[in-house]
C-alpha cells in the first residue's frame, strides 16, 4: 500500500468495530484520517473512499483495471461461481445471459406474484396484536424468490423451499464473513458445522429441482427455467453447477436486501407521519386495483425507497481487487491491493444530502444525484444484477400493503443496525402493531 495513504485503525479493531457497526465506524475514521483512508477487510487492507470523485474512477475502471474482491470467504455461501465472484470474459457472459429476466418486461411479469405474496403474508397480522415487520418483509421477498426465481407453485413445496433456503441463510455465521478462519467444522454443534448442514440441504434440494425441470422440459416463465434455456453465443448452455451458484447468490442479493429495505421503510414512514400522508395520498389517486406499472411510476413513492436505501445502505461497503496500478485521485494504487467504495460514506454526506440522518424524501423530488453519489447497489459493471428487480418490489410492496393497512410502531425509539451475514437489517426487526385493516 502506498505510505502516503493515511492509516487507520490495527487489523483486530478494524474487523470488530467494522462488523459491529459499519456505518459509525467508517464515517469516524473518514472524519479522522481523511479520505481515501487504508483499514481492513477479511484479514485484507484495503483502501475505502466515500468521495463522488475517487467512487467513480473505481466504478468507471476497465474490467482488466480492477475486479472482484475475493478471498475466498464468500465462497462457500455462493459458491465459486456466482457472479459476484468471477471475473473477466466469464463475468461478461454470465452477466449478459442473466440479465434479461430481471430488467423490462421480463421482470415485470413477476408484478402479480410480488402484489400475491405480500397481500398472503399480510393476512397473518391480526387486530392490536404485535408482530416484527422485518419477519413479514422476509417472508415476503422469500416467497417472490421461490416463486418467481425458482418458479415453485405447489404450496406445499414452496413451505419446503422456503424452510430449507431459509435455514441455510440463516445459519450463515456473521463473524464468518470477516474472519474466514472460523469457517472450520469444530464438531456438529458448532456455527460452521450447522451452516454446513443446512447449505447441504439446501444445495440438495435445487439440484433436485434443476434435474426435474431438466426431464420435464415444459417451460416457463420463472427465472430458473429461463437459465436452462438460455443460450451463451457459441450455443452453449448453463451447468448444473453455475445455474446452483447463481441461484443462491440472486436468493442472497434479491431477499435478504430486499427484505431489509422494506422494514427500514415502513420504520421511516411510521416515525415520520407527514411523509406517509404524502405516500397515503399518491398510492389513493391511483385507486383501488392500480396498475402495477402506474405505481412503478409514482415519483414520491420512488423517492421513499430511495431515502430508505440512502440512510442505511443494505451492503455499507463494495470492495475491488487492483488487477492493475491505478490512479485514486492523487494516489497510486498497486496492482493486487484492493480498493472499496463505501456507500455508508457518501450517503452520509451533508454536503450532498443535507440534515444526512434525517428522512426526507422530499429531497429525491428536487435534485437529481449521480451514480456515484447514490450507490445502494454497487455501481459499474459489477452493479448489483437485482437492483431494478429490488427497486420494483420495494414499490409494489408497500403499494400493496399500506393503502389497506394502518399500524403504529411499539417502540418509537430509534433504532439501530445490526449485522445478520453479509447484510445489516435493523434491530429487532421492527416490531409493529395493526390498528386498522380494510374490508376486501
Amino acid at each position: 500500500m502506498p505510505l502516503d495513504i493515511p492509516g487507520s485503525d490495527n487489523r483486530f479493531v478494524a474487523t470488530i468495530r467494522f462488523g459491529v457497526d459499519p456505518y459509525t465506524y467508517l464515517n469516524e475514521v473518514r472524519q479522522r484520517v481523511g479520505d481515501p483512508f487504508e483499514n481492513w477487510l477479511a484479514g485484507q487492507r484495503i483502501v475505502l473512499t466515500g468521495e463522488p470523485e475517487y467512487i467513480k474512477q473505481i466504478l468507471t475502471a476497465d474490467a482488466d483495471t480492477v475486479a472482484s474482491f475475493n478471498p475466498g470467504h464468500l465462497k462457500p455461501l455462493l459458491g465459486e461461481g456466482s457472479l459476484i465472484l468471477i471475473d473477466g470474459q466469464r463475468h461478461t457472459r454470465e452477466r449478459r445471459l442473466l440479465s434479461p429476466p430481471l430488467h423490462g418486461a421480463r421482470m415485470r411479469s413477476y408484478a402479480q406474484i410480488i402484489q400475491g405474496s405480500a397481500l398472503l403474508r399480510a393476512r397473518a397480522w391480526q387486530i392490536s396484536q404485535p408482530f416484527v415487520m422485518s419477519h413479514t418483509t422476509q417472508a415476503i421477498s422469500l416467497d417472490v424468490i421461490v416463486k418467481a426465481v425458482f418458479g415453485v407453485q405447489d404450496p406445499e413445496r414452496v413451505a419446503t423451499f422456503e424452510r430449507t433456503l431459509l435455514a441455510a441463510t440463516e445459519s450463515f455465521w456473521p463473524p464468518s464473513i470477516l474472519i474466514r478462519l472460523l469457517q472450520t467444522d469444530l464438531g456438529p454443534l458448532t456455527p460452521w458445522a450447522k451452516f454446513a448442514r443446512n447449505k447441504r440441504a439446501a444445495d440438495d434440494l435445487v439440484r433436485a429441482e434443476i434435474a426435474a425441470r431438466r426431464i420435464a422440459a415444459t417451460g416457463g416463465d420463472d427465472i430458473l427455467q429461463l437459465m436452462l434455456d438460455a443460450r451463451y453465443e457459441d450455443g452453449g448452455a448453463m451447468t448444473d453447477p453455475q445455474i446452483l451458484d447463481e441461484l443462491f447468490t440472486l436468493l442472497l442479493a434479491g431477499h435478504e436486501t430486499t427484505a431489509i429495505a422494506l422494514a427500514w421503510a415502513m420504520y421511516w414512514l411510521h416515525r415520520n407521519p407527514d411523509t406517509l400522508v404524502c405516500l397515503r395520498r399518491e398510492l389513493a389517486d391511483l385507486g383501488d386495483d392500480p396498475d402495477p406499472e402506474a405505481v412503478a411510476r409514482l415519483p414520491y413513492l420512488e423517492a421513499v425507497c430511495n431515502e430508505a436505501l440512502r440512510l442505511y445502505p443494505i451492503i455499507p461497503l463494495v470492495p475491488r481487487t487492483v488487477v492493475k496500478p491505478m490512479q485514486l485521485g492523487p494516489y497510486t494504487i498497486p496492482a493486487g491491493d484492493y480498493v472499496g467504495i463505501c456507500p455508508a460514506i457518501v450517503h452520509a454526506n451533508p454536503d450532498l444530502y443535507p440534515d444526512p440522518h434525517a428522512f426526507k424524501p422530499e429531497r429525491w423530488l428536487t435534485r437529481k444525484y449521480t451514480p456515484f453519489e447514490f450507490i445502494p447497489f454497487g455501481g459499474g459493471i459489477r452493479r448489483c444484477i437485482g437492483a431494478a428487480f429490488a427497486l420494483y418490489e420495494m414499490k409494489l410492496v408497500l403499494a400493496a400493503i399500506l393503502p389497506r393497512h394502518r399500524f403504529a410502531l411499539l417502540d418509537d425509539r430509534p433504532i439501530a443496525p445490526q449485522r445478520r451475514n453479509l447484510t445489516l437489517g435493523p434491530t429487532g426487526g421492527i416490531r409493529m402493531v395493526l390498528i386498522e385493516r380494510k374490508p376486501d
